[in-house]
Parts: C-alpha cells; structure tokens; sequence
C-alpha cells in the first residue's frame, strides 16, 4: 500500500477528543488502499493533561507507531505530570501573581507552544522515516501548533513532499489566545509562524467552514488549497452498547468544564424548572473547576449533582447513552463560531436531544440544527431552556432531518484520499 507519516503530539494513552481524530482516520485509512505510519512523543517525556489507556485497543495492530524521547518542559511547572493543565495554563484562570507569570512565561518564552521540545527529536525521526520508508506524504496535526513547525522543517528540506497541515483549532485566534500576555514581538513571531505554515503547507485541512474562512483571511490562496474534514463518531464504540432513558430526568455533560465556559443562563433555566416542581439530576463527567463546581452547587439547591472524574472513551459513551439529554458548552469568545468541539458527533450518534449554548449561527449549531439531533440556545436565554426542558420531561423527542452517517470515522477518511498523492503517479 501506499504510506503517509502521520505527525501528532496527542496519541495513546493520551485521551481526549484530538486523539481519536487521527487515531480514528489511522484505524480507516488501510481499508483505503493507504498505510499510515505514526510519529509521536515518547510517553515518559510526554505531557498528557489526561491519559485514557482504553484508545490503544482501538488501533490495528498492522499500523505500525514510532515515537520519540522530547524536552518536557512542563515539568518546571509541575513534577506531577497528572497536574498538567490543559490548553497551556489556559483553561485555569489562575489570577494570583504566581499563576499570572507562568502565563507571560508561556506565552513570551514557548512560541508557539511549550511542547515544542518534542520537534528536534521528531524532525530527526521523520526524516529517517521519509528515507526510508520512501515516503511522499506527510499530516501534521495540531493543537500543539508546534508539531505544525515539524512539517514546515520537513518541507523545507524536502521540497517535493505533499504536506497537509490540519489545523483542529486556531492558532493566534484562539479563545484563551490573551490570556498569555504576548508582548508585541513575541505576538509578532506567533504570527509569522503561523502565516510560514499556511503558505508552505502544499494543502490545509480544517473541521469547520468558519475555521477555515479563519485561516483563509490570513494568507491569499489558503482558501482554494484548504479542505474541511469535521471530527465524527466510531460506529464500533457504539456497537453492543444500547441506549437507555433513566427514570429519573438527568442532564449529562461530558469533558472540561473550565471557568471560560458560561453556565449562569442554564443554571438559572434548571432553577426555574425545579420551581416548577419538575425533579432532575445533573451529572457532569470530566473535569470541572472549582469555581464551576461551587457555582453550580449554590445554585442547584438541593438537586441531585454528580461530578465524576475523567473516564475513559468507552465509559464516556456509556453516560451519553444513558441519559435524558446531553449538555453541549461551547466557549463564549469572538471566534467561537468556529468551535465545534469532537464530542458533539457522538452526542449525535447517542440519539439523545442536545442542549446547546452557544451562537446560534456558529458551525456547531449549524451541525444540530441541520441534523436536528437538538437546539442551540444563547448564553442567557433562561426562558428559552426551560421551555425545552418542559419539552423534553414530557417526552418530546429528536426531530431527525438528515442522517448522521455523513459523520461517521469510516465516511470521513474518505475525504482524505483526494488529497493524498499517490506513490505510483
């Protein structure tokens, strides 16, 4: 078969959504005529915010993985590699003096990213795999956009490679982007890099129209060489696993909840709907700060509230499954149109009804409202929610318009193909 080096910081048994992107693509890909071969960190140099050994079963044991040793440099930060936050600090918002400098720190010293000590030691490994292996093509991941900095080298040294940089989030326009306290050069540098790998990159793949029209206004011609593969869902993760309603009425969410993500209009919503004597349980699975979490008990009364840790991916689709309906937050920011978060697929593909906030024109509430799999609410549009919600306890269910096949991993990995050059052309 034909082989593409697939580079990516994020693999098992790291966990969270922008693994199993090209986890999922990697499993799909031989049944396409393709053989991708991975280059990753080394996990004892690594640092994972979580790690969800489960994803390893996932992998075909034909798809061979290197990896290499990298300079953690998170570890000046925390010993305990469990402590690692996610997103660079980001999502902790801690405002004391010390938490403060450890963002200008990150933000002015680790451009783009402190896991850019991984790049040497995967830079020197790819080039030994292109030789090789004979490699033509080559798929950059990113977050971290330091691994993005890894195919620029590899272009550079080899011209008439195919490189494809997919790019899940944004770079300089990211929701916490301010947050580090760039200084103008350090902004400027961040800058420069980014544009570097939009006009090298031979084709750019993003997950959404709106992160693509992003990166489009940066530098002319990323439009006409970007193409738009959304994440998805896994048939196999749902298969012997059936749905359930709970007799209770409960509200799920699954992943992060950091400070950035605004709960008050639901919560005050939930509020309402106990006043009303309608009884429920909010359950929350993953991570959730202590201000969200003290936030949330103070205004749900004497509700019933679970917050259960990280689990792993099967255990994650067990709870959508067996819930009433599921909680989707999407992070209120200028650019979080173009937010749609890997999770949303498998909501989808749960079949339960979706609560989302967020904007109503963005691409994540264009994928439900298309789908019909449930509604996008604003921030603050208690009244809004609670009328759903009445909805929901009185049984009303998803009004299906399209089907969600087009999402599925296997579907998706198709669109890959075309982008790919063939070894034999």
């Amino acid at each position: 078969m034909n082989k593409v080096l697939i580079i990516t910081y994020y693999w098992p048994p790291s966990g969270g959504a922008g693994v199993q992107r090209w986890l999922k693509f990697s499993k799909y890909l031989p049944e396409l005529g393709w053989d991708p071969i991975i280059l990753t960190v080394d996990p004892e140099y690594a640092a994972y915010p979580v790690k969800d050994f489960s994803l390893k079963e996932d992998l075909p044991s034909s798809v061979i993985v290197y990896s290499t040793p990298a300079i953690n440099y998170f570890g000046i930060y925390k010993k305990d590699r469990s402590k690692i936050p996610s997103a660079g600090f980001a999502n902790s918002l801690d405002n004391t003096l010390k938490g403060k400098i450890l963002r200008f720190i990150r933000g002015n010293f680790f451009l783009p990213d402190p896991r850019k000590g991984w790049n040497k030691y995967a830079f020197k490994k790819a080039c030994k795999l292109i030789e090789n292996e004979g490699i033509r093509n080559i798929i950059t991941t990113s977050p971290p956009h330091s691994t993005q900095l890894i195919g620029l080298k590899i272009k550079k040294k080899y011209p008439t490679l195919n490189w494809i940089a997919d790019l899940r989030d944004p770079w300089t326009d990211i929701y916490y982007y301010k947050q580090f306290y760039h200084v103008f050069f350090s902004k400027w540098i961040d800058l420069r890099l980014e544009e570097s790998v939009l006009k090298k990159a031979d084709k750019i793949i993003t997950v959404g129209p709106s992160l693509k029209n992003l990166y489009s206004q940066k530098v002319k011609g990323t439009a006409e060489k970007t193409e738009v593969i959304t994440n998805g869902y896994d048939e196999d993760d749902f298969s012997g696993i059936k749905a359930t309603t709970p007799s209770m009425f409960t509200i799920t969410y699954v992943g992060t909840l950091s400070d950035i993500y605004p709960v008050d209009g639901f919560l005050d919503a939930l509020h309402l709907f106990k006043e009303k004597g309608n009884e429920f349980m909010l359950r929350f699975i993953g991570t959730v700060s202590q201000n969200q979490r003290d936030l949330i008990q103070s205004k749900s009364g004497d509700s019933i509230l679970e917050f259960i840790p990280y689990v792993d991916h099967t255990a994650a689709i067990q709870f959508m499954l067996k819930t009433t309906a599921l909680l989707l937050i999407i992070p209120d920011h200028q650019s979080n149109k173009s937010i749609i978060t890997g999770k949303l697929f498998e909501y989808i593909a749960s079949g339960k009804p979706i609560i989302c906030l967020g904007p109503a024109d963005g691409d994540a509430a264009g994928i439900i409202r298309n789908t019909g799999y449930g509604i996008t609410f604003s921030y603050t549009d208690s009244n809004g929610i609670y009328e759903y919600l009445i909805q929901l306890i009185f049984g009303k269910s998803i009004t299906q318009k399209n089907s969600n096949a087009f999402y599925s991993r296997r579907e998706l990995t198709k669109k890959i193909i075309p982008l790919l050059i063939n070894a034999k052309s």
